[in-house]
């Protein structure tokens, strides 16, 4: 039996890392959370314990983390992307998938949160790419799941787009992606396709404060074999 792939989720004390530690814990994976803060990620990740009744889950400072785990989930403030990026580029294991979450709204620089911010290399999951070393598996995906339906009970009723230049880690994270019930996860395409679901986001945060909800996406239309995780 092959051990368990751990997963480390980066940032994971804020609401949108936090919840997706949680649904990968009660899904059974192995799951540890970081932080700039060692004692903040340990109380994460005894908080979601507590709440599962027992969960594979602990909680380290980001280099450590990431140099447990080569499933590496980026769920970051945009304005300390790249300096985060820099400091974990040496702890960053070969043949590593790093998984970018972080969305360049506006409101880190003061802004409006229903803007995105223009990224030279034109997301922040292409900003990843440049920053990471060489032969790092790079994909963008759950840009788009709302913090609020990660963190409730219940399942989450969303669609995850995942771009990547690698073909062979898009499945991966699809799979990753379906363990959380409800959601259904597509093949996006290029990491380019990365600056739409940023944008997307920006858009969703907009519709949310306008009607008081929760809003996700869904894509329709396509055969049956699209939304298998495959």
């Amino acid at each position: 039996m092959n051990a368990p792939r751990p997963i480390a989720v980066l940032g994971g004390t804020g609401p949108e890392g936090f919840g997706l530690a949680l649904r990968w814990a009660q899904a059974g994976e192995t799951v540890i959370i970081g932080s700039r803060d060692p004692k903040r990620a340990q109380e994460a990740a005894e908080k979601i314990k507590q709440r599962l009744g027992g969960a594979q889950i602990s909680g380290a400072e980001n280099i450590a983390a990431c140099s447990s785990a080569d499933l590496l989930v980026l769920t970051i403030p945009f304005e300390g992307h790249a300096t985060l990026l820099k400091q974990l580029k040496p702890a960053i294991r070969p043949g590593s998938i790093v998984i970018d979450a972080t969305v360049p709204l506006a409101a880190s620089v003061g802004g409006r949160a229903t803007r995105t911010l223009g990224v030279w290399q034109g997301s922040a999951a292409q900003q990843t790419a440049e920053l990471v070393p060489k032969g790092i598996s790079v994909v963008a995906a759950f840009q788009n799941l709302g913090s609020e339906l990660l963190n409730a009970e219940g399942p989450v009723e969303c669609d995850v787009i995942v771009c990547s230049d690698d073909p062979s880690a898009i499945p991966t994270v699809r799979a990753l992606a379906a363990k959380i019930p409800g959601v259904r996860a597509l093949d996006g395409g290029k990491l380019e396709n990365a600056r739409i679901l940023e944008q997307i986001t920006a858009l969703l945060i907009g519709l949310n404060i306008r009607h008081k909800g929760h809003s996700g996406i869904r894509i329709t239309g396509l055969p049956p074999a699209a939304y298998e995780p495959g």
